[in-house]
């Protein structure tokens, strides 16, 4: 990898261009460097230490405690890929004009044919539609190239195809979604690891490939402000962005919209920057004000044209946050780590994240209950691979565009050698939160620092980053001892502390291998805190499973309210892990199943918590916290 520094992000506003969005990774060094050099050394060894065994060494530095996987994308050598059109195979697609009554998905039928079938043929859905090596970066360069430098969106192998080995004939359906860019579909040869490109269907693309889509809202800084971010092919040379909005029976008012993209040479590594690049298009963020808690308020996205016409999202609505301290009934959904899926069946032959769309759908199913949600890191697994944050948005856009969606950094998002995290694993692909940071608006000071405070009613949540330091003496450690010492208590009773890696308590194999049970030096560092500010309850992901402590201090169960609770709630769909073989004192109840967290308060004495499989969406754990 270059470790040159990177150019910066292109932030554009509806007046003029504005100040960068993300740091460069001089910068991020520069940050980094403030820090004690010994302390870093000191946590590296610390890290590696309990690691020495040859078969952890990956696990502790390369986000081992989460079961890694391997990307379905990254098992394709695309940049190995041959050109080899046969005349004699073919493959079309149709319909060729796709969402022409302003739908943002479409499902295409995909035919084809070759003269010899083989198990390794396989289609793959390419945007832009034209995917040769004249699209490569430097191809007008001297010397030969790749004849093919961008990965699939998606594939699916031909043999999905009821008698396809016998007649070397198939269809299949695919399920495309609104990337702003046209399609085509590629028919290959040779498998993954050595494909051969024998045909290439015609073009397809939606009407409005620029369409605004995938509204996403998220609490702002102050408890009375929503923010709502949205994706689009327009940038403001184009068209002015902005947002319809107002309480229901109102006349609407127009919030206007900054809008932001990011280039190749934003990110730090591969695949980010080679095969897994894809233009992101534009993001854009509208900030509507002074809101009335807890009432209901409609809203719609939109792009004035220079022309004078409107090109407009569809209709949306959603509730104001209580303000801090009110008393009313108030659900939380917490869980980490879920990924996304394919609804056509493409990709899923390896089981990577095999129950998304199950969490997915549970929560949708149970939407009218829930009032703000948490997903804490680990959040779309791109892992470089940048089509797939669009595929994401969309799978979710049927909660985020109706409750505040709140982010957590993961390794997924972060971590990149020589990039400013803390661990230097590979688990982000080259992506070094610059995605995550744009596609999702967070309430942080720093963009590139993901932990932030937030009050909702009774609940007051201080959201650490896991993946930079949290130490005694750093800036994320000062933060979060005001963050949890800040709140007013007799307003605000539940204290909740998130983060992405396990900082408190785990009985994951990999934590519980070496007896540290956590990241290491993590509760010597932050269970003070936690004991000195009574946090109630703290949330974890990372480890892909469920699982609950008792009221726990220095391993030792206490009596309510004299104790934290930690949970584990890892198990949003990608791969499960494996617990130890023991479960510890502390250790309550253990699940080794998909599912997610919910809390529910809806006055001062007490709060519920239940964990829910995302299978069939009923309770398989609980308890209640009361205060006297």
């Amino acid at each position: 990898m270059s470790t040159r520094p990177l150019s910066r992000a292109i932030v554009l506003s509806r007046v003029a261009a504005r100040s960068v969005l993300h740091p460069s990774i001089k910068e991020r060094k520069a940050g980094l460097r403030q820090k004690s050099k010994s302390k870093q050394a000191d946590m590296r060894g610390a890290r590696l230490a309990p690691c020495l065994p040859l078969l952890l060494l990956a696990a502790c530095w390369g986000g081992g405690a989460d079961g890694h996987g391997v990307h379905p994308l990254s098992r394709i050598a695309i940049h190995h890929a041959r050109v080899a059109l046969d005349a004699s195979a073919a493959v079309r697609a149709l319909p060729k004009l796709l969402g022409s009554r302003g739908e943002d998905t479409a499902w295409v039928t995909v035919e084809f044919k070759i003269p010899r079938a083989s198990d390794g043929d396989w289609i793959g859905v390419f945007s832009p539609s034209n995917f040769n090596g004249s699209t490569c970066p430097g191809s007008h360069g001297s010397g030969p190239g790749p004849a093919i430098c961008s990965a699939p969106i998606k594939y699916q192998f031909t043999n999905y195809s009821s008698g396809y080995n016998k007649s070397a004939t198939g269809a299949l359906k695919f399920q495309l979604i609104n990337q702003r860019q046209d399609f085509s579909f590629g028919f290959f040869t040779g498998g993954l690891s050595n494909p051969t490109l024998v045909a290439v269907s015609n073009r397809i693309v939606f009407a409005n490939p620029k369409a605004p889509v995938y509204p996403r809202l998220a609490l702002g800084k102050t408890w009375n402000k929503m923010t709502v971010t949205w994706t689009s092919g327009y940038g403001i040379s184009e068209a002015h962005p902005f947002v319809e909005w107002g309480m229901k029976g109102s006349h609407p008012v127009h919030a206007a919209a900054d809008t932001v993209t990011f280039g190749r040479e934003s990110l730090c590594g591969e695949p980010a920057r080679s095969v897994g690049w894809r233009d992101p298009g534009f993001i854009h963020t509208a900030f509507l004000k002074n809101l009335s808690p807890e009432k209901e308020y409609y809203y719609k996205i939109g792009h004035r044209l220079r022309n004078g016409q409107v090109i407009w999202g569809k209709p949306k609505s959603f509730r104001a946050p209580p303000y801090p301290g009110q008393k009313s009934l108030q659900r939380v959904v917490i869980f980490g780590d879920m990924g996304k899926d394919e609804r056509d069946g493409s990709n899923e032959y390896q089981n990577y994240q095999p129950a998304s769309l199950n969490t997915t759908d549970a929560l949708i199913r149970d939407l009218d209950n829930t009032d703000i949600v948490f997903h804490i890191g680990d959040i779309s697994y791109a892992n470089g691979y940048l089509s797939q944050w669009d595929q994401f948005t969309q799978q979710v856009e049927p909660i985020t565009s109706r409750v505040p969606y709140m982010m957590a950094s993961g390794n997924h998002e972060r971590d990149f050698p020589n990039s400013g995290s803390l661990y230097n694993g590979t688990d982000s692909g080259g992506e070094c939160g610059v995605p995550a940071e744009t596609m999702y608006y967070v309430p942080t000071e720093k963009r590139d620092n993901y932990w932030y405070s937030m009050d909702y009613g009774m609940f007051r949540f201080c959201v650490a980053d896991s993946e930079h330091d949290w130490r005694e003496g750093t800036e994320q450690y000062s933060f979060l001892d005001r963050c949890l010492g800040s709140v007013d208590r007799a307003r605000q009773p539940w204290l909740v502390f998130i983060a992405h890696r396990v900082l408190g308590y785990s009985s994951g194999f990999f934590y519980g291998f070496d007896g540290t049970f956590a990241e290491p030096m993590a509760r010597q560092s932050l269970e003070g805190l936690w004991r000195r500010h009574r946090v109630d309850v703290a949330f974890y992901g990372h480890v892909h499973q469920y699982e609950r402590t008792c009221p726990v201090y220095e391993e030792r169960c206490l009596p309510d309210g004299h104790g934290t609770v930690h949970v584990v709630v890892g198990g949003g769909g990608s791969h499960l892990s494996n617990f130890t073989a023991e479960a510890p004192p502390w250790s309550v109840y253990r699940q080794m199943d998909y599912g997610f967290g919910k809390l529910t308060a809806s006055d001062a004495r007490s709060l519920q918590f239940e964990y829910r499989r995302s299978s069939d969406g009923k309770v398989y754990d609980s308890f209640t916290l009361r205060r006297d």
